[in-house]
C-alpha cells in the first residue's frame, strides 16, 4: 500500500502536505530494493529553498553507506518501486535520486545538496538513526532531520527547530562540505514531473543545467 497518492496525477502535491504515517514495507521488498552506490560513503543534507524569497521548504537526508537511502521526514514524494519504512526510502539508485530531486526542484523551489564524506561506519550509523526516528508529523522535517543528525558521530551539534535554512547554515560549517545547486523550470504543481516519473527515466542534467527525461 502506497503512503501517498503518487498516481493521482491530477492532484497538486504540496511540499509539506503529509503528516506522520506508519507505512512499513516488507522485509522482502526492502532487501530486493537495496542499492549500493559506487561512491565514497557520505551524508548529504537536501534543502528545498523557495524562489524568489529564499525561504526553507523542506529538509531531508541522502545517506550513502552500506546501502543508499533517503530519510524524507513528512515528505511528499514516493514511487511504486521504492519501499518505505516510515520516512526512510530504500533503493535510491542514481535514477531515483534524480527523480527525488526533480520532483522538488521547480519554478518556485530549488534544491541544495550539501555533502560531507564520512567513514562507512558513520554513514551506517546515520542510516540506523534514520530508521529509529519513526514517522514524522507534518511540518517537522527540519526537527526530525536535526534529531537524526545529532545521533551520528561528528554531527552532534546539529541545531533543533523548525527552520530548514538554520539547519543548512549549520551543515555548511562542517569540514569538507561540498555543495550542488539543483534548479528546474517545471510548473509549481509537479504535474509534468509526476507524468515523467511514471512514464520515463530521469537521466541527469543537460547543458542548460536542468534535469531531462528520456521517454
Amino acid at each position: 500500500m502506497q503512503r501517498r497518492a503518487f498516481l493521482a496525477l491530477a492532484l497538486p502535491v504540496a511540499l509539506a502536505a503529509c503528516g506522520a504515517d506508519n507505512v512499513w514495507s516488507s522485509d522482502e521488498s526492502v532487501r530486493a530494493a537495496r542499492y549500493v552506490a559506487n561512491e565514497p560513503p557520505s551524508i548529504s543534507l537536501l534543502t528545498v529553498i523557495g524562489i524568489p524569497r529564499g525561504e526553507g521548504g523542506h529538509s531531508a537526508l541522502l545517506i550513502n553507506g552500506s546501502q543508499r537511502v533517503i530519510f524524507d521526514p513528512a515528505g511528499s514524494w514516493n514511487h511504486p518501486s521504492i519501499p518505505e519504512r516510515h520516512d526512510v526510502l530504500y533503493g535510491i539508485t542514481p535514477n531515483f535520486k534524480n527523480f527525488y530531486i526533480d520532483y522538488h526542484a521547480r519554478e518556485t523551489y530549488w534544491v541544495a545538496e550539501d555533502t560531507v564524506q564520512v567513514p562507512l561506519a558513520v554513514a551506517d550509523a546515520a542510516i540506523r538513526a534514520a530508521e529509529a526516528q519513526g514517522a514524522t508529523n507534518k511540518s517537522f522535517c527540519a526537527v526530525a532531520t536535526g534529531q537524526v543528525l545529532r545521533n551520528v558521530p561528528g554531527f552532534e551539534g546539529a541545531p533543533s527547530g523548525f527552520s530548514p535554512l538554520k539547519l543548512r547554515n549549520w551543515f555548511l560549517t562542517l569540514p569538507g562540505v561540498t555543495s550542488k545547486k539543483h534548479m528546474d523550470g517545471d510548473p509549481a504543481n509537479n504535474h509534468n514531473v509526476l507524468l515523467r516519473q511514471k512514464n520515463g527515466t530521469v537521466t541527469g542534467y543537460g547543458a542548460d543545467g536542468q534535469l531531462h527525461a528520456q521517454r
